[in-house]
C-alpha cells in the first residue's frame, strides 16, 4: 500500500526511528488530542446551549399565552364594564370596538 505526502530521505537519520521524528510525532499527536478535545467541548456547549433557549423558547411562548388570555378577559371586562357605566360621557369620543380591534390585531401580528 502506497503511503502518503512526502517521499522518506534515505540516510541513517530519517528513519522512523530517529529522535527527531519521534519528538515531531509526540508533538503532532498532542496537538491532535487537544484539538479533539477542544472540538468535543465546543460541541458541548453548543448542545447545551441550544437546549437551554429550547427551554427558554418554551417558557415565553407559554407567557405569550398566559397574557393573551388575561388581555382577553380584561378586554371582555372593559366592555362589560363600558356598557353598564352610567356616565358614558368619559367614552364620547372613542370608538370602543375599533380600539379593542386595533388592540387585539396588533397583539396577533407580533405572534
Amino acid at each position: 500500500m502506497p503511503r502518503r505526502g512526502r517521499a522518506k530521505k534515505e540516510g541513517p537519520e530519517s528513519g522512523e526511528d530517529s529522535d527527531e521524528y519521534r519528538k515531531k510525532r509526540d508533538r503532532n499527536n498532542l496537538a491532535v488530542k487537544r484539538s479533539r478535545v477542544k472540538s468535543k467541548q465546543k460541541t458541548q456547549e453548543t448542545v447545551s446551549r441550544v437546549n437551554e433557549l429550547k427551554n427558554e423558547n418554551t417558557v415565553l411562548e407559554e407567557k405569550v399565552n398566559t397574557l393573551t388570555k388575561e388581555l382577553g378577559f380584561l378586554k371582555e371586562l372593559f366592555l362589560a364594564h363600558a356598557s353598564n357605566n352610567v356616565d358614558k360621557s368619559k367614552f364620547d369620543g372613542l370608538d370602543l370596538q375599533k380600539l379593542l380591534e386595533d388592540t387585539s390585531s396588533a397583539s396577533t401580528s407580533n405572534n
